[in-house]
């Protein structure tokens, strides 16, 4: 399959409940997209809330024709940073997470084995003002191998689907 057909399918497959952008979008990416929730709990009346909850998730797409180590660690720092820059803790913040998905053509045998072992974690007021995940997920394109860590296996299944 090809690059931009595979990243048109996953921009498709996340339009459905994240808004999605093409344009616009800063260096070294592709694309992102954004999710937000707000919950509310209340008891028998909206006006006797309980309690309130935001949730956040960005998501960050790059493609590379060859990915090697310094590539990787590139859009790893860059998608990282620009995910907690967007974090706004406060009373009601649950979570920020961010995603980074990656599309090359060929990645080398070292990112393979550096992208189980990338984690990225951060609490916000030890916690009580909410944490953020970091989810990462990397497809070689030529053989069809994909690479996750631990917080990014969940998105095998949407990656597999496409394929």
């Amino acid at each position: 399959m090809e690059m931009t057909e595979m990243l048109d399918k996953l921009l498709h497959s996340f339009e459905r409940y994240y808004d999605v952008r093409r344009e616009a979008v800063t260096e070294p990416f592709v694309a992102e997209a954004e999710f937000s929730l707000h919950d509310e709990q209340y008891f028998l009346v909206k006006s006797a809330r309980i309690a309130e909850m935001d949730s956040k998730e960005y998501v960050y797409f790059a493609t590379a024709d060859r990915l090697d180590r310094e590539g990787f660690v590139a859009f790893d720092e860059a998608a990282w940073e620009r995910g907690l820059a967007r974090v706004k803790p406060h009373a009601n913040h649950r979570n920020t997470d961010i995603v980074l998905v990656i599309l090359a053509e060929y990645m080398e045998k070292e990112v393979f084995s550096m992208i189980p072992k990338t984690k990225h974690y951060k609490s916000y007021r030890l916690g009580f003002q909410g944490w953020s995940h970091y989810r990462l997920i990397a497809v070689e394109l030529s053989s069809g191998r994909v690479a996750c860590n631990r917080q990014g296996r969940n998105l095998r299944k949407l990656v597999s689907n496409i394929f």
